[in-house]
């Protein structure tokens, strides 16, 4: 039987839109690469010469504005743009804990840099294990929590909660890990304990697109703008969210849900 011209039309169509994916996810794939490669040689070229100097003249924050030069140029070599709105809503001379959605790598440089202010971080402690950045990170208050072991992450949210006391804002992604593309998971409660004992306001972050850009589980990474929106910060000083702090919990979680139009699931 002949085929029909309907038919041979939708079969070269098809065709030509397997090719244009397959060519698609390759790009996709060597991109991927690519920015783990860039993030490699920034840290291999600037790590060393950063934390020689920190280490001669004995000041450590002297590797600040090295590791933000690094992420703000890994995040421009990896093709990625950062349009932040919300900035105008924060006090610059207030110390605040940020809490973060978290579905990319990208996620961690885009909240380190894009803020307005330095800030510390609370990261997974597997990263203690890549070389030079495991070293470095406790010069830019990069704090690396054990969420296997109960006692040791208490003591390092106490250390975390002393340094806020200090003045020192702190980046948290309150999921624990990175959800998949399109997912919001439940936030855990430590970065809440921090903010009401060092009696700070929370601003709640949700970052968009970073799913689609370098996802987790994907392998593939493209360019594209990063949107991070700082909304407007809680104050932790109420009676009821020391009596309750899930509610102080489910408050955040639904602005950030309903930045990135998502629905309230904690």
């Amino acid at each position: 039987m002949h085929e029909t011209i309907e038919e041979s039309v939708a079969t070269e169509r098809s065709k030509s839109q397997s090719s244009t994916i397959g060519r698609s996810s390759f790009a996709g794939r060597i991109r991927y690469w690519w920015s783990l490669f860039v993030a490699g040689a920034l840290l291999l070229i600037f790590g060393p010469p950063a934390l020689l100097l920190a280490w001669i003249t004995g000041k450590r924050e002297a590797v600040y504005p090295w590791a933000a030069f690094g992420a703000r140029n890994w995040l421009r070599l990896s093709g990625a743009r950062v349009h932040v709105t919300g900035a105008q809503l924060l006090d610059p001379n207030q110390t605040y804990v940020f809490i973060s959605n978290h579905r990319s790598y990208l996620d961690t440089a885009t909240l380190f840099i894009y803020t307005g202010r330095r800030i510390g971080l609370l990261a997974k402690k597997e990263l203690l294990k890549v070389p030079i950045l495991g070293y470095g990170m406790g010069y830019v208050n990069i704090m690396a929590i054990d969420r296997s072991n109960r006692e040791r992450a208490i003591e390092t949210m106490e250390a975390a909660t002393a340094r806020i006391r200090g003045g020192i804002s702190f980046g948290v992604f309150a999921e624990g890990t990175r959800a998949k593309p399109g997912e919001f998971l439940p936030f855990k409660k430590g970065a809440f304990y921090m903010a009401i004992q060092a009696g700070v306001p929370i601003v709640p972050v949700a970052i968009k697109n970073t799913d689609g850009l370098m996802g987790k589980g994907t392998g593939e990474a493209k360019a594209g703008v990063i949107e991070m929106v700082l909304l407007p910060p809680i104050q932790t000083d109420s009676p009821s969210y020391k009596e309750d702090i899930n509610l102080l919990i489910q408050k955040v979680h639904r602005a950030v849900g309903h930045e990135l139009g998502i629905g309230d699931n904690s």
